[in-house]
């Protein structure tokens, strides 16, 4: 009977496993980001097993007392490959199901450089158009341009060194017409996100347009409009 307790023990740390190696093995190459989000699935199915299996050892007195360690682990563990994919669940719905993202709905900056790079990535290079920008607004409406107070030339070298301090892949550089192109690389799952900075003159100052937008997915969970303001808010702080 002893063995009941660390079976449920280890298959509630086999979700949590899954859960661990669904990302990186999709960035490493080792299987598409689709097999990774079924992976979680998968977890979410053995953590609810491993739940109820330990609950159901709880009812034995005899496997209550002598298997605490195991069942009482397999709790936890089991709750942690629930709770981890229902948290990202629920994050991706309350956003819109939407992936390009831009400061600039009415004139998007455009991607040049980096337009070869998405020749065969599902989600095509062109803005999406009147309904992604409605919905952007509704969700995203602290995302808008950046006025710096400095000729563009200096607002270009501070947008150049933003970006830089993001660790992104900086793929092309044109001073002179004030564009900056970069990928942005997810950390758990390696998705390849594109960045356009746009720097044009605005009176005395600058004016600063940012999209990103993602190569694969219907919806972003968020993440490119989190991108956008982290990056305005470094350029705009100097940090």
């Amino acid at each position: 009977m002893a063995v009941l307790p660390r079976t449920v023990f280890l298959i509630a740390l086999l979700g949590v496993l899954m859960l661990l190696i669904s990302g990186p093995g999709a960035r490493l190459g080792l299987w598409e980001f689709t097999t990774g989000f079924q992976m979680m699935r998968w977890a979410t199915f053995t953590g609810f097993a491993a739940i109820a299996l330990a609950l159901v050892l709880v009812l034995v007195p005899t496997l209550r007392r002598r298997g605490a360690f195991w069942w009482g682990g397999a709790l936890v563990l089991g709750l942690v490959s629930v709770y981890v994919p229902w948290q990202a669940l629920e994050q991706a719905r309350q956003v819109p199901p939407i992936h390009d993202i831009t400061t600039d709905t009415a004139d998007p900056p455009e991607f040049v450089a980096i337009r070869p790079l998405r020749a065969d990535a599902p989600n095509p290079v062109e803005y999406p158009g009147e309904e992604v920008a409605r919905q952007q607004q509704e969700a995203y409406p602290d995302v808008r341009s950046l006025y710096l107070d400095q000729p563009p030339a200096q607002a270009f070298a501070r947008a150049l060194e933003a970006a830089r301090s993001m660790r992104w892949d900086i793929v092309d550089v044109e001073p002179d017409e004030g564009r900056i192109e970069a990928i942005a690389t997810t950390f758990w799952y390696g998705f390849k996100d594109d960045v356009v900075v746009r720097v044009t003159p605005r009176g005395e100052g600058s004016l600063i347009d940012v999209r990103s937008a993602s190569r694969v997915g219907r919806s972003d969970a968020g993440t490119n409009a989190r991108r956008i303001r982290s990056y305005l808010d470094r350029l705009d702080t100097g940090r």
